[in-house]
């Protein structure tokens, strides 16, 4: 039986909390939590019966936790994840691992320094859709790849970026490409591979913040295909959709549903066994945004820890996302086309000054 502790008791750790705390893990459980916030870090202690702390040192500390969630604001993530390295329990960081190249760097050098396994949250690569998808791909069923593309189109009203003072700051959170796509990000360089260099533009349509609430993006792959990234929290009245599509020579597949959780078109030149049943058998309606995708991805942890099996999205993997947001960010500020493998120069996200 692993033992998890939380540290961070806002939004996302309310269905962080449900899934260890309810024992809906098998070898999982919840047994303390901690929130500078007390009235946070009180309410899910008191769901779950078990002690609260306000200070993740006195966690660590009094506790015999084996992993430790990090679940607060995306700015500090890197700031607590090498903080708790020192603890030599296994970490698990919500998205994104770090606002920074720089943080994303440490944070990987502190876990490896104190053989620590470091986990970034990338749960929608557990979807049943983008499960099968990757299986496409990886029997060459799309031959050459030419256009990814990404739609994030979602509503996030001025009411939820006024619930937490951090949402859509340079300093603590960015903007829709940070914080509501940097999922879909993560599963376009994933289906499409290693990006060579992105184009991109960024306004405030209707949100009154730091960064951007809507943007597009161009990308160009390293394999000659390219793809555009349409995100936005400016739907307005209702979360629209969050879809992925790949488009190959020999076929194409578009996901979507609002949490990239249904197949919408499968189609290929050379049907297979089981094609006439894809879309029925592989979609999933979820309650919401989150989707399904964290109770497989908390199902894969426990696996890579008790078993020592590889994990699939460690920190190196992590990085990728941040690498490409940052570029990303970029090319916004310089409105020039920014090539990957590059050092920041005017990106804003991360910064405290």
């Amino acid at each position: 039986m692993l033992r998890f502790g939380l540290v961070g008791c806002g939004r996302i750790a309310k269905r962080h909390s449900e899934l260890l705390g309810n024992n809906q893990i098998k070898s999982a459980e919840l047994i303390a939590v901690c929130d500078i916030n007390e009235e946070k870090a009180r309410n899910i202690a008191e769901r779950f019966v078990i002690p609260y702390y306000l200070d993740m040192d006195e966690m660590m500390l009094n506790e015999q936790i084996d992993v430790v969630c990090v679940l607060t604001e995306s700015g500090y993530h890197a700031k607590h994840t090498i903080n708790l390295a020192k603890y030599g329990k296994h970490i698990l960081v919500e998205k994104p691992m770090a606002l920074t190249l720089d943080d994303a760097d440490d944070m990987i050098h502190a876990c490896d320094n104190n053989n620590c396994k470091l986990f970034v949250v990338k749960q929608n690569r557990f979807n049943l859709p983008v499960i099968k998808l990757k299986e496409a791909l990886e029997k060459n069923r799309f031959g050459k790849l030419f256009m990814g593309t990404v739609r994030v189109r979602w509503c996030r009203t001025e009411e939820y970026y006024n619930q937490a003072p951090w949402r859509g700051t340079w300093a603590l959170d960015g903007g829709v490409i940070t914080n509501q796509a940097s999922h879909h990000i993560d599963l376009l360089e994933w289906m499409m591979g290693k990006v060579d260099s992105v184009y991109a533009k960024g306004i405030q349509a209707l949100a009154d913040i730091e960064a951007e609430d809507t943007a597009v993006v161009i990308l160009k792959f390293r394999n000659g295909a390219i793809g555009t990234i349409e995100a936005t929290t400016a739907i307005r009245p209702k979360d629209l959709e969050g879809s992925l599509s790949i488009l190959g020579e020999k076929g194409s597949v578009e996901i979507g549903g609002f949490a990239v959780n249904k197949i919408i078109h499968w189609n290929f030149n050379e049907r297979m066994e089981g094609d006439e049943e894809v879309i029925e058998n592989y979609s999933e309606n979820p309650p919401n945004v989150y989707g399904f995708g964290h109770q497989a991805y908390y199902e894969h942890v426990v696996d890579c820890i008790l078993n020592n099996k590889p994990h699939l999205v460690n920190g190196f993997e992590g990085r990728k996302s941040v690498e490409l947001i940052s570029a990303i960010y970029e090319s916004m500020e310089t409105r020039k086309e920014i090539f990957l493998r590059f050092k920041p120069e005017k990106c804003k996200l991360g910064n405290r000054l």
